[in-house]
């Protein structure tokens, strides 16, 4: 493992932070990526909006913390970056895309980093801003947001050498994509739900007739 977490992986993630045009162009063609480190940064992502509803001040905040139950956020995030990834790629590999599933992971991954910092960084300043001073914590987690969303829009866009209009409409035909898949899962548990039922109905009539 140590290899996937070496000082070197952690500086080039930095590195594609600060100059994502280069990074993940490097990240394609000569595999100075990650895929556990991109998991990883997804994991303290999750972390960092759980702690948010958790922790942020009530002057920016009125989630009650009772309702809040990170390891169930935590699946939830760990699901929506898997369906993410396989229905880009999926959808990439009939566009001629040349990305593949590493490169799409680690692209969303590393994607995630100025999002959670500044996520971090907007729970900690909360506990200091007044009622007129909230722009400021919008500001903050505004700016993450935007680079977080800039850093997955070039990473897909040099993974797959793609122009920036086809990117677009790669991303489109991906939330496409995904809802059906959520359609399809949801149609498959419900046949599955039927199937279960039905079996469940026979033996429980053998039982009562014997």
């Amino acid at each position: 493992m140590g290899k996937y977490f070496s000082k070197e992986k952690w500086k080039y993630m930095f590195y594609t932070v600060t100059h994502p045009m280069d990074g993940y162009y490097w990240i394609r063609h000569q595999d100075r990526g990650s895929v556990p480190m991109a998991i990883l940064m997804i994991v303290l992502f999750s972390a960092s909006f759980s702690a948010n509803r958790l922790l942020a001040s009530f002057v920016v905040n009125d989630v009650d913390p009772r309702a809040v139950d990170s390891l169930y956020e935590l699946i939830g995030v760990l699901a929506a970056y898997l369906l993410l990834c396989v229905s880009n790629w999926s959808i990439t590999c009939l566009m001629n895309g040349e990305g593949r599933m590493k490169d799409i992971a680690i692209a969303v991954g590393y994607g995630s980093v100025p999002i959670t910092i500044m996520m971090f960084l907007g729970t900690l300043v909360s506990q200091f801003v007044a009622d007129d001073e909230q722009a400021f914590y919008v500001m903050i987690l505004a700016v993450g947001i935007a680079y977080g969303v800039i850093m997955v829009l070039v990473g897909i866009m040099q993974v797959h050498n793609y122009t920036l209009g086809k990117t677009l409409i790669t991303l489109f035909l991906t939330l496409v994509a995904m809802f059906i898949i959520i359609f399809l899962l949801l149609l498959l548990s419900n046949l599955l739900g039927m199937v279960v039922n039905f079996f469940r109905s026979i033996y429980m009539e053998i039982i009562f007739r014997t």
